[in-house]
C-alpha cells in the first residue's frame, strides 16, 4: 500500500487548501515533511488518524481520548478541527459556510474481490450543520461492498486496522511509552496490538466462537428412522471425511515444499543481488521477459478475483443467508412431523377400530361400551393436539427438495471452500506481485554486460525453483478445488445424515457436537499456545538483530525475551549476566531506540507491506545512533516512509546528506499569519529554503 496524496481543506492550522503528492521512485522509500515547532507536524499526522478513523480515532491512541474527553465529547473535538480562521469568519456570518476535510488517496491496496487502481477516503466535518460525512470511493466510484460492510469496518478491516495504528503513525517522542508500560492495562492494551500486527488475533476471535458455541448446542424432535438408510448416509460421510483428509494431507505437503523452495529461492536471490553487476545480455533479456510474463500473471489473477464477485454479496449477507437456511432448517422438522402426525393418525384410527370391534365380546352391556369408546376417542384427541401443539414455527418458504439442498450447499460452500479458494488466488497474486518486484530489482542491478559463470549458475538454479513452485501452485490450486467439491458433497450428505441422527438419537447427537466442538477449542487452543511460541521466538530474534544493529553500546543488551501470559504479552531486555534491564533506567534516547527496534521487528514479522509516518524521527539520539537509524532503519523498514524532522535539531545538514540516496520527495511546512502551507522542493533545495524562512522571519 502507498498513500499517494494528501489533502487538506481547512484542517487546523492548514488554512485553505494543501495537498501533499507522495512520488513513487523505485529504490527510493523516503519521503521527508520538515518544519518548525508549531507549523503543524504533528497536525499532518492527526489529520491522518482523524481521515482513516473519525470518533474511533480514541482506540487509536490515549492522548486522542484525552483530546476528545477535555473537548466535551467527540462532537466539542470536530470542532476544534476547523481551521480558527474559518471558523471565526463563520460565526462572525462572514462567510456562510465552514468545513473541515481531509482526503487520503491510497494506491497499491489489496481488496479480497476487488481489483483496484486506487481507493479514496474523504472525511470531512461542516460546521453549519455539525455532520460528519465519510465517502469511500474506489477508482473514483462510489461500490456497493464499503456501504454494505460499512464505511469505517471496511477501512478497519481492508485498509489499516485501528490496533496496529499507532505503530504505523509513529511518534518516535511519545512511543517510548512502549517502553514505559506497566500496568496490566497498558500491557493487555499494547498485547492486543501486537496480536493484531502478528496475525493472532483473528485466532483469538475464532476460540471465541467456538466457546460460545458450545453454549448453543440444543436441538428437538426424535422419530424412529430405518437403521439401513442410516448405515449408508454414516459409511458415505466416513468415506468423503477420509478422501478430505488426504486432500488436506496434500495441501499440507504442497505448502511445505513450495515454503522450503521459497527459501531457498530467496537465498539464492540475495546471493544474486551480490552477483547482480554482472548480467549478459540474454540473461537481461530474460528477466525481462519474465517480468512481462508476471504483469500478465498478476492480470490473470486479478480476473480470477472478479469471478469470485457474485458470491461477495452472499458473503456479505452471511447473516441474513444463515437466517434463510435455519428456515429453511425448521421447515425440514416440520414437514417431518407433519408425516409423522399422518402415520399416527392412521396408527390410531387403526387401533380404535379393532378395540371397537372387539369390545362387544368383553363387555355385553351396551351403555358400558358407549363409555369405553367414548373415552378411548377422547384419549386419541388429546394424543393429537398434544403432537402438534410440541411443534413451534411454520411453513413459509416451502421450497422443494433440490432448491432447499441448493441454498444449503451454498452457504455451506461460502462457510468451508470459498474462503480457502479466495485466499489461495489472493496469496497468488501476492506472490506474483512480489515476484515482479524481486525481478524488476534484478534488472536496475544488471548494468555490466559481460560473462558471470557464478550468477548464471544461481539464476539458473533459483529459474528451476521457480518453476517447480509454479507447479506446486498449480497442484495446489486444484487439490483446493477438489476439496471444495468433496466439501460441497460431504456438506450435503452431512446434512441429512444429521437431519436423520436429529431424529433418531437426539442426546447422542447432541452430545457428539458437544464433545467435537469442544475438542475443536481444545486444539485451536494449543494451536494458538504454538503460534504464540513461534512468533516469540522470531520477535525476540528479531528485536535483539534491531538493537545490535542500532545500537552502539556494544554487549549492554545481550538477550531479548518476551513472555506471554493469558492475554498479555511483555518484552525483557537481558543483560550479559542474564539479568532483566529496568527499562525505566534507560535514558530517552536509549527507550526511543528499543521503540524503534520493537517496530521494526513487527513489521518485519507481519508480512504487511504499509506506509510508516515517524514524527519527531531523531530527537532523543546522539550523532551514532542517528546515523545508524538512517542508514540501516528507515531505508527498510517499508516501502514508503514519511519522516517529519525538526530541521538542525533533529535532523542537521550532515545526517540529511546521508539520507538523500534514499529521498523520494521533500517538502517544508511555510507559516504566515493566515496559516500554514506546505510546498515540494527539489532534495538540494531543502536546507536553502528552510534557511530563507530565519532570513524573512528576521
Amino acid at each position: 500500500m502507498w498513500i499517494e496524496r494528501i489533502k487538506l481543506k481547512n484542517f487546523r492550522i492548514y488554512a485553505g487548501d494543501t495537498e501533499v503528492v507522495f512520488k513513487k521512485q523505485e529504490g527510493k522509500n523516503i519521503s521527508l515533511i520538515a518544519g518548525k515547532n508549531g507549523f503543524g507536524k504533528t497536525t499532518f499526522l492527526t489529520s491522518l488518524i482523524w481521515g482513516l478513523y473519525g470518533g474511533l480515532m480514541r482506540q487509536v491512541e490515549e492522548k486522542y481520548q484525552k483530546d476528545i474527553r477535555s473537548s466535551g465529547g467527540y462532537e466539542g473535538y470536530l470542532e476544534t478541527l476547523v481551521n480558527n480562521q474559518t471558523r471565526r469568519s463563520f460565526l462572525a456570518e462572514e462567510t456562510s459556510s465552514a468545513a473541515v476535510q481531509v482526503e487520503i488517496h491510497l494506491v497499491d491496496v489489496m481488496i479480497p474481490s476487488i481489483p483496484c487502481r486506487k481507493v479514496i477516503i474523504r472525511r470531512s466535518f461542516d460546521l453549519k450543520t455539525k455532520k460528519e460525512q465519510l465517502k469511500i470511493l474506489i477508482d473514483g466510484h462510489e461500490n456497493e461492498l464499503t456501504k454494505e460492510v460499512g464505511f469505517e469496518i471496511f477501512i478497519n478491516d481492508f485498509i489499516l486496522a485501528r490496533e496496529i495504528a499507532k505503530f504505523i503513525f509513529f511518534d518516535a517522542e511519545k512511543i517510548v511509552t512502549l517502553a514505559e508500560a506497566r500496568s496490566k492495562t497498558e500491557l493487555r492494551t499494547l498485547s492486543k496490538a501486537y496480536s493484531e500486527v502478528l496475525g493472532i488475533k483473528k485466532y483469538e476471535d475464532l476460540k471465541v466462537n467456538l466457546s460460545t458455541l458450545l453454549t448453543k448446542l440444543r436441538r428437538s424432535g426424535a422419530t424412529q428412522i430405518s437403521q439401513e438408510k442410516l448405515d449408508n448416509l454414516v459409511n458415505t460421510d466416513q468415506e468423503l471425511k477420509g478422501l478430505i483428509e488426504q486432500n488436506e494431507s496434500r495441501q499440507k505437503d504442497s505448502a511445505e515444499d513450495i515454503t522450503r523452495f521459497q527459501f531457498r529461492i530467496d537465498t539464492l536471490q540475495e546471493k544474486l543481488i551480490r552477483e547482480g553487476n554482472s548480467m549478459t545480455l540474454e540473461e537481461l533479456k530474460g528477466l525481462k521477459q519474465q517480468r512481462d510474463q508476471l504483469k500478465r500473471d498478476g492480470e490473470a489473477a486479478k480476473n480470477e478475483l472478479k469471478k469470485f464477485i457474485d458470491i461477495i454479496p452472499f458473503v456479505i449477507a452471511k447473516t441474513r443467508f444463515k437466517e434463510l437456511v435455519d428456515q429453511i432448517e425448521k421447515e425440514f422438522t416440520l414437514k417431518s412431523t407433519d408425516l409423522n402426525k399422518e402415520d399416527l393418525k392412521k396408527e390410531l384410527t387403526g387401533i380404535s377400530k379393532e378395540f371397537k370391534s372387539g369390545i362387544s365380546d368383553l363387555v355385553n352391556d351396551a351403555k358400558a361400551q358407549k363409555a369405553i369408546s367414548e373415552y378411548l376417542n377422547k384419549l386419541m384427541t388429546k394424543r393429537l393436539l398434544k403432537s402438534t401443539s410440541s411443534e413451534e414455527g411454520e411453513i413459509l418458504l416451502d421450497f422443494d427438495d433440490a432448491k432447499a439442498r441448493s441454498i444449503i450447499a451454498t452457504y455451506n460452500y461460502i462457510n468451508d471452500s470459498f474462503p480457502k479458494q479466495f485466499d489461495e488466488i489472493k496469496k497468488k497474486e501476492k506472490d506474483v506481485v512480489q515476484h515482479l518486484r524481486r525481478i524488476q530489482k534484478i534488472i536496475k542491478e544488471g548494468e555490466a554486460r559481460k560473462d558471470n559463470p557464478l550468477a548464471q549458475k544461481l539464476r539458473e538454479e533459483k529459474t528451476d525453483l521457480m518453476e517447480q513452485v509454479t507447479t506446486l501452485n498449480q497442484k495446489l490450486m486444484t487439490t483446493s478445488e477438489e476439496a471444495g467439491e468433496l466439501k460441497t458433497k460431504y456438506a450435503s450428505n452431512h446434512k441429512v445424515l444429521s437431519e436423520v441422527e436429529k431424529n433418531f438419537n437426539l442426546v447422542k447427537t447432541d452430545r457428539r457436537k458437544y464433545d467435537v466442538t469442544a475438542e475443536l477449542l481444545d486444539k485451536l487452543n494449543v494451536l494458538t499456545a504454538k503460534i504464540k511460541e513461534e512468533k516469540k521466538y522470531s520477535l525476540q530474534k528479531a528485536i535483539l538483530f534491531g538493537l545490535k544493529k542500532l545500537m552502539h553500546k556494544q554487549g549492554f543488551v545481550a538477550d531479548v525475551r518476551v513472555r506471554i501470559e493469558d492475554d498479555i504479552m511483555d518484552i525483557d531486555l537481558l543483560d550479559t549476566s542474564g539479568n532483566v534491564i529496568d527499562k525505566d533506567n534507560l535514558s530517552k534516547g536509549e527507550q526511543q531506540l528499543y521503540a524503534t527496534a520493537l517496530l521494526k521487528a513487527l513489521v518485519d514479522e507481519s508480512g504487511i507491506n504499509f506506509p510508516v509516518f515517524i514524527d519527531s524521527p531523531l530527537q532523543k539520539f546522539d550523532k551514532q545512533h542517528s546515523s545508524n537509524v538512517i542508514k540501516q532503519f528507515y531505508p527498510s523498514i517499508s516501502d514508503q516512509v514519511v519522516l517529519f524532522p525538526l530541521l538542525e535539531k533533529e535532523l542537521t545538514e550532515k545526517e540529511y546528506d546521508l539520507l538523500k540516496p534514499n529521498l523520494s520527495s521533500v517538502h517544508l511546512i511555510q507559516n504566515s499569519l493566515n496559516g500554514s502551507t506546505i510546498e515540494a522542493y527539489k532534495t538540494k533545495e531543502l536546507f536553502t529554503q528552510f534557511n530563507a524562512q530565519d532570513v524573512h522571519a528576521h
